[in-house]
């Protein structure tokens, strides 16, 4: 049986992370792996927030999002990836116990972020297509700047809550980490102390705000879905769906390891880590594909941004 912490907690000062399991004789490769799409990735968002930046016609709540679903997309991968790919590179693979704490922050509060987000993307496509002549009026400049601010500041008070409930129980025994990065699943049973409270919370914190999120956005789309059915014309029924397809594929890619991670009953250490690693490095390189690719304003806007950028670069 694990020991309690004595009075004066003589608490752990680092963790060790495990990784990846039975990836053993293959660091060199996922190194090379993981860096080529952690680089895609921070130019991929970066290239799009600045055109959005750059482009007064994407000035609108639409576009507003997506810059912001951007600058997400090259945080939310480097709250892991580079800790992770220096241990691929030999370095130690001991984390320090604020790092590790730090971690479970940044992570859960750009996830509560990108679930906010989402939600309200979902919002805005709602009220174009079912309100379009009332869109200008309902997601006004003010509206959109304070949903926008409410979903970060949302974000970082779900990561506070996690955070404090999991760092204020003592860590004195056991300090492997069995995954690639911390996260509540796998540093809450190297705790000393009773962790059932902090687990039921924790769990229900994640599962509610995940599921409302979900069922809002759900809400939203049976909400379109009816209206674009009722568009006469072929063509304006394939307009309004274009609008929604690229956020659509975004919700399913991440929706779909999050619950697969914190919504069934049994754990397997090995495919929980290689949903992280869709969830973490390869779904925040393909939103830029996605939009890109299934946006026509983005794509122009794009060419247009590289075009005088070489130009530039040329003179």
């Amino acid at each position: 049986s694990r020991q309690e912490c004595s009075s004066n907690y003589t608490s752990v000062a680092e963790f060790i992370l495990l990784g990846i399991p039975n990836t053993e004789g293959l660091e060199k490769m996922l190194f090379v792996l993981f860096l080529a799409f952690y680089l895609f990735t921070l130019l991929g968002n970066l290239l799009i927030f600045l055109t959005i930046l750059a482009s007064p016609n994407l000035h609108t709540p639409m576009y507003v999002f997506l810059g912001n679903l951007s600058v997400f997309d090259i945080f939310f991968p480097s709250v892991s990836s580079p800790k992770m790919m220096l241990y691929l590179m030999g370095q130690r693979r001991t984390i320090s116990y604020q790092g590790c704490a730090s971690q479970v922050f940044f992570y859960h509060a750009l996830g509560g972020t990108e679930c906010f987000l989402y939600t309200v993307m979902a919002y805005d496509r709602f009220v174009a297509i079912c309100h379009p002549l009332r869109y200008t009026v309902i997601m006004n400049h003010r509206v959109c700047a304070g949903l926008t601010v409410g979903t970060w500041l949302g974000g970082c008070l779900h990561g506070s809550i996690l955070t404090f409930l999991t760092f204020t129980l003592p860590y004195c025994g056991p300090n492997e980490v069995d995954n690639f990065f911390c996260d509540i699943p796998v540093v809450l049973p190297l705790a000393c102390a009773d962790t059932s409270l902090a687990q039921t919370v924790s769990f229900t914190n994640v599962d509610v705000v995940t599921l409302s999120c979900f069922f809002l956005i759900l809400t939203s789309y049976s909400r379109i879905g009816h209206s674009i059915l009722k568009i006469s014309s072929l063509e304006g029924r394939c307009r309004a769906f274009s609008t929604c397809s690229a956020h659509l594929l975004s919700i399913l890619l991440f929706y779909g390891p999050v619950m697969l991670i914190y919504l069934r009953p049994a754990s397997s250490p090995w495919l929980d880590s290689v949903i992280q690693v869709l969830n973490n490095i390869v779904t925040p390189s393909l939103n830029p594909l996605i939009y890109t690719l299934r946006n026509k304003d983005v794509k122009l806007a794009l060419r247009k941004v590289l075009t005088q950028m070489v130009y530039t670069s040329g003179v």
